[in-house]
């Protein structure tokens, strides 16, 4: 850092005299068109079920998924990353890429009156595995390569839809290749790429499995999701997912991994998303609802925080409040 001066001459409180002059020198800034909202639909008309532990958040019917999909979009939310919880589920997740599964539908929908509207769609398994593992299962263990197939055609059946952009999310090996190719060939080669490049086996996703009601049947995901003291890997799944193909890589989950979103941006310098989990949200809540905290304020410099590690792209259950926030 280059030396700039010594008390008196260098008084750095000069630029924090006024909220003018503060905004005028901010190096970083929060801005609306960042931010993307997760969404939870199922089946059914006239469904707005309340998740316990993530307050504010819903599992919602298509009916109800398209009401606040166009409220928070005339919020200013510009975008929504697309999760579907199917009315049935089998060991070969055959709702993932039906034609009319809950997840196409919803994006037809959705396009259709909302065309403006970013959709991105979640692509994994879990939500519709009997197991709720993200990969075909044998014997007891997650298979690689025979997932990819499924991947992929989920994929595809999301941009048959209209899906803005494709999101895998489950950490097979090779999936981002598998899934470019099959897009690639049917077609779908403009349609982007976001990758949940490195994804931890994180506690912090512990509500997010009763929203997605997809918590696995047995073990765990730490055969396939990364182990939370891996850096270095992180950026090795990072390199990997943008050679077959990928267009944004993701850090997931934020806060307790700031130093990998930089280390990303620094080492590859293309578009990075980081995801602000369920317990991120329900932790702030909680906190809030007790008069421990500033709501506004504790979420509002968690996600400047996101984006000073260098994020461009932000996902979180407080995109709507924040757009609010922001704009007042």
């Amino acid at each position: 850092m280059k030396f700039f001066g010594q008390f008196p001459n260098c008084r750095p409180r000069r630029l924090r005299s006024s909220p003018a002059l503060r905004r005028l020198v901010s190096e970083t800034q929060l801005n609306p068109a960042q931010l993307v909202l997760p969404l939870f639909v199922r089946p059914g008309k006239k469904i707005r079920r309340a998740i316990g532990a993530m307050p504010g958040v819903f599992q919602l019917s298509p009916d109800e998924l398209l009401r606040e999909a166009e409220r928070v979009h005339t919020l200013g939310v510009p975008a929504i990353l697309l999760f579907g919880i199917p009315d049935k589920k089998d060991e070969k997740a055959g709702g993932a890429f039906a034609k009319n599964g809950i997840v196409q539908q919803a994006v037809r929908l959705l396009k259709k009156e909302l065309p403006s509207l970013l959709v991105i769609t979640d692509v994994c398994l879990c939500e519709y595995m009997s197991h709720g593992h993200c990969g075909i299962v044998s014997g007891g263990k997650i298979l690689n390569d025979p997932t990819l197939k499924i991947l992929a055609q989920t994929a595809l059946s999301h941009a048959e839809a209209g899906a803005d952009m494709v999101a895998p999310s489950d950490m097979m090996d090779g999936r981002v290749g598998a899934i470019r190719a099959a897009l690639d060939k049917n077609g779908f080669s403009e349609t982007p790429m976001m990758s949940y490049a490195a994804k931890f086996a994180s506690a912090f996703y512990g509500p997010f499995r009763e929203a997605a009601e997809s918590a696995p049947q047995f073990g765990d995901r730490r055969s396939y999701q990364m182990d939370a003291g891996n850096s270095n890997e992180a950026l090795r799944e990072a390199a990997l997912d943008l050679q077959e193909g990928a267009d944004i890589v993701m850090v997931k989950p934020a806060l307790a991994y700031l130093d990998l979103v930089w280390r990303v941006k620094q080492t590859f310098g293309c578009p990075v998303a980081v995801y602000a989990v369920s317990a991120e949200h329900a932790m702030i809540k909680a906190a809030a609802a007790r008069g421990w905290i500033d709501e506004r304020a504790v979420t509002l410099e968690s996600l400047l925080a996101m984006r000073r590690a260098g994020a461009e792209i932000i996902i979180t259950y407080a995109a709507a409040d924040a757009v609010t926030w922001l704009k007042g």
